[in-house]
């Protein structure tokens, strides 16, 4: 798999009779390692050790409907009363971050209605708050720290 725009706190992967693997610390599995997955778990990991959000807090592929269809969101992090906080949608490397990526996201917000939203291919990282009044999006320089995500949601 290719380097990422993102620190290296040593994912695990191995090579099973399927193909390759990549341990998942949230769904507590081995799973496909596909470039998608080695994205997610990336950011996953940059949550978890540089800003601070708490494993226990964290939902990987959470399950959602929308007009009757399942869907996934890649990360959901909540806050200690379990309000979700950031909604995080993984695409591969190769995949650009277009804005039908962002509409992906923020559909998938008017179940979650997260006041940060965060995108990212591994190499390119989008990070935005939504305001509740209105769904304006404000992009930030950076992934705010967990607990300036926390404090976002009671604003």
């Amino acid at each position: 798999m290719q380097a990422l725009n993102l620190p290296d706190h040593g994912v695990k992967t191995t090579q099973g009779e399927d193909g390759g693997r990549i341990f998942d610390p949230v769904r507590r599995a081995w799973v496909a390692l596909t470039p998608e997955e080695w994205v997610r778990q990336h950011v996953l990991n940059h949550l978890v050790h540089d800003l601070g959000c708490p494993l226990p807090l964290i939902a990987v592929e959470k399950k959602l409907v929308m007009n009757g269809l399942t869907r996934r969101a890649d990360i959901v992090v909540h806050d200690r009363t379990g309000r979700p906080v950031l909604l995080v949608e993984c695409k591969a490397p190769e995949v650009k971050l277009e804005q039908a990526v962002f509409e992906q996201a923020a559909r998938y917000n008017t179940v979650y209605r997260v006041p940060l939203l965060l995108i990212s291919n591994g190499m390119q990282h989008y990070c935005c708050r939504v305001a509740r009044s209105d769904g304006a999006f404000t992009f930030l320089p950076a992934v705010p720290p967990y607990r300036e995500m926390c404090n976002a949601a009671r604003m």
